[in-house]
């Protein structure tokens, strides 16, 4: 069998399994190789499934999914944020809606010297939490699910979303940029750090 048909039955399979996912966690290689470059491994109703289907998997979840989370080694993910938070806490951490994005083959460029640090989580790093400082503004390039390319700016909430998932597809999980000090688990963080306007759930997770 060809690398492709793998993939493809891969495909398949996860298309197949009961919702939500189960999401690759961390030390899981898939996690730590960088995605292979997508160029049409999959027809083209099969990508159009598989993202629609990723999507599907957010709400409620997280913000962010990147294919190699759900074991699929190809630079794809989607990015959706409803940013239903505080007024507050939207204002600090620059959070405003995102609509959804798919992002094939993306790249992200930072975009000038200032950068945010934050709690963040991940669903492929499940129950812990830590600081990282992520570029305030970025330059999106990617595809869509259809092959058009697109460039896009982002900033504050948006950029950090962009950033997490593009390094999910180079091996990189948020853990290697956090302040190892500020690593907590997700209730502690409840419990100790976060403000009080605070509902529970300032980093959606991606």
């Amino acid at each position: 069998m060809s690398g492709r048909d793998e993939l493809v039955e891969r495909v398949h399979a996860l298309l197949a399994a009961p919702r939500p996912w189960a999401v690759t966690q961390v030390g899981d290689p898939v996690l730590r190789r960088p995605a292979e470059p997508y160029d049409g491994q999959l027809p083209d109703a099969l990508l159009r499934e598989l993202l629609d289907a990723m999507f599907r998997h957010l709400p409620g979840v997280g913000v962010g999914l990147a294919a190699p989370q759900v074991g699929i080694p190809l630079a794809l993910a989607v990015i959706e944020d409803p940013a239903e938070v505080p007024p507050e806490v939207a204002a600090e951490r620059e959070r405003v809606p995102q609509p959804p994005l798919e992002l094939v083959n993306p790249v992200v460029t930072p975009l000038g010297s200032r950068y945010h640090a934050f709690y963040e989580g991940c669903l492929s790093v499940e129950g812990l939490t830590a600081v990282v400082a992520r570029h305030a503004r970025v330059r999106l390039a990617a595809c869509d699910g259809s092959g058009r390319p697109y460039e896009m700016e982002l900033s504050g909430w948006p950029a950090r979303i962009a950033q997490h998932e593009t390094d999910h597809l180079n091996g990189i999980l948020y853990l290697d940029r956090a302040e190892p000090r500020s690593l907590s688990t997700v209730a502690n963080y409840e419990r100790f750090s976060a403000p009080r306007h605070e509902d529970g759930e300032d980093a959606r997770r991606a």
